[in-house]
């Protein structure tokens, strides 16, 4: 495929390179769609405490903002290509390793390796994707990207549901899921983005260079995390079956599948995308502030959450692609991993701000928690309009 661009030249569409990208993050989706649940309760059934199972559980996050600042610097010193196959490998042994190791503890190291191995995957696959699409049609590859990863993750647990807990085989499964994402990557290895020159500015300042898109996906991270953890909860409070909660997370799924790549082909027509972000950021606000009036219509609820999944979903997908149309090059690993830095950050601050909201002001604490993120970004997104910044 392939289009000609302002200056009459075609742009052409790597498709090896955008396969190889893909396929890596659509493997690690299905892995940890499928490990998450499977290592919450297998840790239930052997005793092990809720708060101890949380604090397991966050040590993804913690292993994501480990492994952000290093992974350009790997890249660059050992290849894109070579690093990504190396992050297979330990994820897949560290997948397995859950299975083998007896000990709750060591557990906790795992963690560290298998979701820093993991990160570094989504840095990495994430930059080549933005290297290798062309400009004008930047938004719809992502969104593509973004549609993939939605339905590897959304797979995950339904492999769960059918191989179950019991025994080796649930862990086999998502070991050899990774381990099959190394042959696409060998294959286009030629193709992969080189990084000979080192980011011109340390890694913590391209949290600030790019903040309309590093806001977008901490936002984001913090209302994926949290809402989706803490919406049974609150759905079930506010009156609604358990199977009723379900179904309501599900349509969220589906808005958060079908409009990426209608959103990011839209976003191909716009000479600035910070707009479309900060639209996303107030559907969302709107959303989360209807929701305490919508308990008692599950059909209602069902409709916003559908559009809301895909807003919420819509600023990680823009905030990629908008990443991807201010830099290049090794400032462009370095942003894409300062990206994946505040999403991390975002999904450990999410779920504790929001259920601490829920704990203090009552069960719409839920929704109020929400639109205070959203909050947040749109004021961003104001005062970065008034003082009409040239920067990113």
């Amino acid at each position: 495929m392939s289009q000609p661009n302002n200056s009459g030249h075609r742009e052409v569409i790597h498709w090896p390179s955008l396969f190889a990208a893909i396929s890596a993050i659509t493997a690690v989706g299905i892995a940890i769609g499928l490990g998450l649940p499977l290592l919450s309760i297998i840790l239930e059934q052997r005793g092990i405490s809720s708060t101890l199972i949380g604090l397991n559980s966050a040590m993804a996050g913690i292993a994501a903002m480990i492994a952000a600042p290093i992974t350009t610097r790997l890249a660059h010193q050992f290849g894109v290509a070579r690093t990504m196959l190396w992050a297979v490998v330990l994820s897949a042994v560290s997948s397995l390793g859950f299975y083998y190791a007896g000990a709750f503890w060591m557990w906790f190291p795992l963690r560290l390796v298998f979701h820093g191995a993991t990160t570094t995957l989504f840095i990495l696959s994430e930059f080549w994707i933005n290297a290798a699409a062309p400009p004008s049609r930047r938004g719809l590859v992502l969104g593509i990207y973004a549609t993939v990863l939605s339905v590897g993750f959304a797979s995950g647990p339904l492999l769960f549901s059918v191989v179950g807990s019991e025994g080796l085989l649930p862990f086999a499964i998502g070991a050899i899921a990774i381990m099959v994402a190394a042959i696409p990557i060998y294959i286009a290895r030629d193709e992969s983005p080189a990084l000979d020159e080192k980011p011109e500015l340390h890694f913590l300042r391209y949290i600030f260079l790019v903040p309309t898109a590093t806001a977008a996906v901490f936002v984001f991270g913090a209302v994926e995390a949290g809402g989706l953890s803490l919406f049974p909860i609150y759905a079930t409070r506010s009156g609604f079956t358990v199977s009723e909660a379900a179904l309501l997370l599900t349509v969220m799924g589906v808005g958060n599948m079908i409009f990426q790549i209608p959103l990011g082909m839209f976003s191909d027509r716009l000479k600035d995308r910070r707009p479309l972000l900060s639209v996303m950021a107030v559907i969302g606000l709107i959303g989360a502030l209807l929701l305490p009036m919508l308990t008692s219509n599950w059909i209602l609820m069902a409709i916003v959450l559908l559009f809301w999944g895909g807003s919420v979903s819509g600023l990680y997908t823009i905030g990629l692609s908008h990443l991807g149309s201010r830099l290049t090059g090794a400032d462009l690993a370095a942003a894409n991993a300062a990206f994946i830095f505040c999403y991390a950050v975002g999904t450990v601050a999410g779920p504790q701000a929001i259920g601490a909201a829920i704990d203090i002001t009552g069960n719409d604490g839920f929704a109020w928690a929400i639109a205070g993120f959203f909050a947040l970004y749109v004021l961003l997104s104001i005062g970065r309009l008034l003082f009409k910044s040239k920067q990113t």
